[in-house]
């Protein structure tokens, strides 16, 4: 009798293993969204210098002189940053949005031919080689987007290339609530 009992063991452990993992997916849960700790949280406090030559260090404060703002984490070597880049444009453009860029773990001679080549929408572009300011924002990779008040916290975040349908879906909306 314990012979079988220990041959189902491992089928237990599967059974226990495929439950574990299917329980987000009948709750309702959407797998490809990640949480951000950060929601609902202040910006961390932040001080990067500029990418472009002559360009004034990008820091916290910035955050604070406009009713809403976009910080939006991007690199030279990402190629979905280049999808998102006219996007960004459009929404600065056309919007009036204001939109400040990190740069995350590149060189800053790419970055900035980069900005020559893809157009810059950002009102500053901090550079961030260490990653560390990234990583206080909670930033997994890049593109990232993230949405800010005027009080300095954080109230969204999109993982991936920003497209207009995301911006006017769920971007706007949470602009104009206030």
């Amino acid at each position: 009798m314990k012979r079988h009992i220990l041959a189902l063991l491992p089928l237990l452990f599967f059974i226990v293993l495929v439950a574990l993992f299917t329980a987000p997916l009948l709750r309702g849960t959407d797998p490809s969204r990640i949480e951000s700790a950060m929601i609902g949280k202040p910006a961390p406090d932040f001080v990067l210098p500029g990418v472009l030559e002559h360009e004034r260090p990008f820091e916290r404060a910035d955050l604070l002189r406009q009713d809403f703002a976009l910080v939006n984490f991007f690199a030279s070597w990402c190629v979905p940053c280049q999808a998102e880049q006219p996007v960004l444009t459009r929404i600065s453009d056309e919007e009036g949005i204001v939109i400040y860029g990190v740069n995350y773990k590149d060189n800053r001679d790419d970055a900035v031919k980069w900005l020559k080549q893809h157009g810059n929408p950002f009102t500053a572009t901090g550079y961030d080689n260490a990653g560390r300011v990234s990583i206080d924002w909670g930033v997994y990779g890049v593109p990232e987007t993230y949405v800010v008040n005027r009080g300095g916290m954080i109230l969204y975040r999109h993982v991936g290339p920003l497209t207009w349908q995301d911006y006017n879906a769920v971007i706007k909306p949470l602009l104009r609530k206030g």
